[in-house]
């Protein structure tokens, strides 16, 4: 299959048809590049913020509910797109209520044949929780599509090794990472988890950053970042396990073919073996950390 992942920069949209005909090119133009399964970034769906104008996009807590306001409607249009394309795909994150008092950050995971299902991120950064005050979601999912079995760690939530490992041993072999980060250094933390989950859990990982300014939305005003699919740096995979990258900060498709049998076979025949071997972690962890002082 083939792997797709968006370096999406974020609009001023002064209507609900030009995010319509922005969506629909960028999804045309990774399906007709024969991809499977798209992966749009993390707050991508905070552009939508403009369709209230430069005030409400202005305001962190206005924005918000403006997005929220447009949410049937964008379901829709991912779910009319995946079918009219016949592909799976990650919708951009954004703000969505979930019985809670505060909204949570949510990715919707459409099929041809329509919603499959979604993802709350799970860790809140410093700027959700002390500024924006998103709520963290209740619990992972694992998707078990016609692609494959897929699970989704939003932006922070890669920097933190036992949420994909849950994810690992409940069976997935494809992990979705979209993030929206400001500065290369936050960039890079995604990075590096990305491709420390897919080097430790010997599977794919699908890395789709936001890119470029948005000073319209203080929520995601700077985006910096480039797209990217990694796998293990072992057998059946590059030596650097970077499958596709974006050059840093270009909008664009990161697009690779991965094989679900190439990931059993890594697995099964590596190099190294860490997803077989995690759980001796758990024996060297019983024996006790000694300390030795050096004057």
């Amino acid at each position: 299959m083939k792997l797709a992942a968006a370096a999406y920069p974020l609009d001023f949209l002064n209507s609900w048809a030009m995010f319509e005909a922005k969506l629909s090119r960028w999804v045309e133009d990774a399906a007709g590049q024969g991809a499977d399964l798209l992966v749009f970034p993390e707050y991508g769906a905070m552009e939508l913020a403009s369709l209230g104008g430069a005030e409400v996009a202005g305001d962190l807590e206005a924005a918000l509910h403006e997005v929220m306001r447009h949410e049937a409607d964008v379901i829709a249009l991912y779910a009319r797109l995946a079918a009219q394309h016949g592909v799976h795909i990650l919708g951009a994150s954004g703000p969505a209520m979930a019985g809670a008092a505060r909204p949570v950050n949510r990715a919707v995971l459409y099929g041809p044949q329509g919603v499959i299902g979604h993802q709350d991120k799970q860790i809140m950064t410093r700027f959700e929780r002390e500024e924006w005050d998103i709520a963290p979601g209740q619990g992972l999912t694992l998707f078990d599509t016609a692609l494959g079995r897929i699970g989704i760690i939003i932006c922070y939530d890669s920097e933190f090794p036992l949420l994909a490992r849950a994810l690992v041993e409940a069976g997935a072999e494809i992990l979705l990472v979209p993030s929206a980060t400001e500065a290369l250094s936050g960039y890079t933390r995604v990075k590096v988890g990305a491709m420390a989950r897919a080097l430790e859990n010997q599977c794919v990982a699908v890395h789709a950053p936001t890119v470029g300014p948005a000073e319209w939305c203080p929520a995601v005003d700077a985006n910096t970042g480039a797209a990217a699919i990694y796998g293990p740096p072992d057998l059946g995979f590059p030596p650097t396990g970077v499958l596709a990258e974006t050059t840093l900060n270009a909008p664009g498709w990161a697009i690779a073919e991965i094989s679900r049998e190439d990931i059993a076979r890594v697995r099964r025949e590596g190099a190294v073996l860490n997803h077989q071997h995690w759980d001796e972690q758990k024996t060297r962890l019983e024996l006790q950390v000694r300390t030795i002082t050096h004057a």
